[in-house]
């Protein structure tokens, strides 16, 4: 039997934050709220939590969940390595609304899915997750939905899709970005195929190609 906690009430998000944390340990599911749209989250290095999460949303291994990190400095801990231009990246958007692809640290032991050796890494400009995240380390976190319907933007319409599947729901009030991050693909300026190392805009949502232009100039893929 899942259970929903209302952040925006004292008494309860203490409760809530508490049964959260039991939960991920556990191995189970949560739903939390981010500045973007809801996500449902696991242990990002408890393979059988995140085959959980998969199920939950009817999803494949080859569809694998990004990663949640609380800081700035845990991106260096789950990747290879940051190129200055992802630096650049971090420091102009997180936390916010951006999503970024690099070759995961070799030396991690986790199973998120098929990689293909990488990890997508954000940042989530909302305190109830990042209160989370100080408290769980990284999350394997995707859209608090089923594979097909929109992502929820409420507590409620996860619930109403996901059910007793997760077992805690933070509920913080309507998502007041309503859209998903933009996802970016970097690994070319770790691994670059050739000479012409750039960003790669895989996903277009909450921060834009002009916004991203801004930082990354001619770094950034031609869409064309």
């Amino acid at each position: 039997m899942s259970s929903l906690f209302d952040s925006r009430d004292a008494d309860q998000i203490l409760t809530g934050m508490r049964q959260a944390r039991l939960a991920i340990g556990r191995g189970e599911l949560v739903v939390l709220p981010t500045d973007t749209v809801y996500g449902v989250g696991a242990d990002a290095f408890s393979p059988a939590a995140v085959q959980r999460l998969l199920d939950a949303k009817g999803r494949g291994r080859q569809q694998p969940p990004p990663v949640l990190v609380g800081s700035t400095a845990t991106l260096a801990a789950l990747v290879e390595t940051v190129p200055e231009p992802v630096q650049r990246l971090v420091d102009a958007f997180w936390p916010g609304g951006l999503t970024i692809v690099l070759p995961s640290q070799p030396s991690l032991v986790w199973d998120l899915g098929d990689t293909h050796g990488t990890v997508a890494v954000r940042m989530p400009d909302h305190k109830v997750a990042l209160a989370l995240l100080e408290e769980t380390g990284p999350l394997a976190v995707s859209s608090a939905n089923l594979t097909g319907q929109p992502a929820a933007v409420e507590a409620e319409a996860a619930q109403a899709m996901l059910g007793d599947s997760v077992a805690v729901y933070l509920d913080a009030g309507p998502a007041t970005g309503g859209v998903a991050s933009t996802i970016v693909d970097a690994t070319s300026l770790v691994r670059p195929a050739g000479d012409d190392a750039k960003v790669r805009v895989l996903r277009e949502g909450a921060i834009s190609r002009e916004e991203l232009a801004g930082v990354l100039g001619d770094l950034l893929e031609d869409p064309s």
